[in-house]
């Protein structure tokens, strides 16, 4: 008889989403900056399907975490797992491969390109067909942008910002910056999109917009989504668990209501003294 690869398993929460079985694990994760450790021990899963939201407050050691998932950091003690199989140290552009994108705590967008150039940047891990082709650009190579651009135009509708697709990055405000950067991570087509900070500096209806997006991608794309936010509206909101950090170390893990509800948690909110 042929193997067969274990059947995912989904549990439906209560506004029908379906979660499935773990996707990335970080076990015991120690980051260190010569004397200085940014993450200290560190262990929770990523469930397929889910939003999973990492807070605490400025210096808790998040994006060092974020950082890790990524590759951009390779930690000096523990292991990450990612679909069942242990991660060996990789460069970031080969996790990025494995279908893990980002956006950034700052943004990091090309502002002397267009919006539609901006996104098209999050296809090059997808394709295939060499400098010098793509220079010449006939053929294969011509077909292949062809098609990652038709890509790239459904990913502008779906976010709706077809009206500024031709327009230089660097002419646009704030909110629509993280728009494009959102874009541009969805390009890549990931299973695992790391949002740092995704809200920070917007206004009122950019935040709500913004969480409509993400939502819509989470539902309708089934991407899994680690978010990074202090706003603790949003943050219950949209979280199906939180990991909550506090000096490099985790103070909480659990449903929004279980994180609301820790000691612990509240005493690092309301910047009780540490022993």
């Amino acid at each position: 008889m042929n193997a067969q690869a274990p059947l995912t398993t989904f549990t439906t929460t209560a506004d029908g989403r379906r979660i499935g079985d773990v996707l990335m694990e970080m076990k015991n994760i120690t980051l260190r900056f010569g004397g200085v450790r940014a993450v200290t021990d560190i262990s929770f899963d990523i469930r397929e399907g889910e939003i999973r939201s990492i807070i605490g407050p400025n210096g808790a050691g998040k994006s060092s975490m974020l950082n890790v998932i990524s590759g951009f950091y390779v930690p000096q003690e523990g292991e990450v797992w990612f679909r069942g199989a242990r991660r060996p140290t990789m460069k970031p552009y080969k996790v990025a491969r494995q279908g893990i994108a980002r956006t950034f705590q700052n943004i990091a967008l090309f502002d002397g390109m267009s919006v539609l150039d901006n996104i098209m940047t999050g296809r090059l891990t997808l394709m295939k067909s060499s400098i010098l082709q793509q220079a010449l650009w006939w053929g294969a190579a011509e077909r292949e942008e062809t098609a990652h651009r038709e890509k790239v135009e459904k990913i502008i509708d779906f976010l709706e910002i077809q009206a500024i697709r031709k327009t230089s990055v660097g002419r646009l405000p704030y909110g629509l910056k993280k728009r494009v950067e959102l874009a541009r991570a969805l390009a890549a087509e990931p299973k695992l999109l790391l949002l740092d900070e995704p809200m920070a500096g917007m206004n009122v209806e950019e935040k709500e917009d913004m969480c409509r997006f993400i939502l819509d991608v989470n539902d309708e794309f089934g991407t899994t989504i680690v978010l990074i936010e202090h706003d603790m509206g949003v943050v219950m909101d949209l979280s199906d668990r939180v990991v909550v950090m506090d000096y490099g170390k985790k103070i909480g893990d659990g449903t929004p209501d279980e994180v609301r509800n820790s000691q612990a948690v509240i005493d690092a909110y309301l910047g009780v003294p540490h022993e």
